[in-house]
């Protein structure tokens, strides 16, 4: 049960930098872009923030190199590849289909809850195990 609070709130942190690093290009720019550049750039801050706080903390993984470590890294986003299509379509869906202002937010933290739910368990399988990265 801890370790399922500790990433609860560690997707929370990490959500909430995606969404931050959103936001600026939302308020700044407009364009049929906007979206894609937006989540591009949310997405990798996301990715960074989590991997390095699930690493750390959620399983308490220690790289041996910094090989290692890239190569977590790598096998950590491969596995998101398949929730990030769900986050996408997601705050996709949610900002093309609802007409009201920030409904890609809405969108954007509901695609990402169920990601991280699908990812948590991919990681465990197969990112954190020891012969993972080798």
């Amino acid at each position: 049960m801890k370790t399922t609070l500790w990433y609860l709130l560690f997707a929370l942190i990490a959500t909430g930098v995606n969404l931050a690093v959103q936001y600026p290009f939302f308020e700044l720019f407009s364009g049929w872009w906007v979206i894609y550049v937006a989540l591009l750039f949310g997405t990798l801050a996301g990715l960074v923030t989590k991997y390095w706080l699930d690493k750390r903390w959620i399983f308490v993984y220690t790289p041996k190199s910094k090989q290692d470590d890239l190569s977590r890294f790598g096998l950590y986003s491969l596995m998101g590849v398949f929730t990030t299509i769900i986050f996408w379509g997601t705050e996709m869906a949610f900002y093309h289909l609802l007409a009201f202002e920030g409904s890609q937010y809405i969108g954007g933290a509901l695609g990402l809850a169920i990601g991280y739910v699908i990812k948590y368990e991919l990681d465990k399988r197969f990112v954190f195990k020891p012969d993972a990265g080798a």
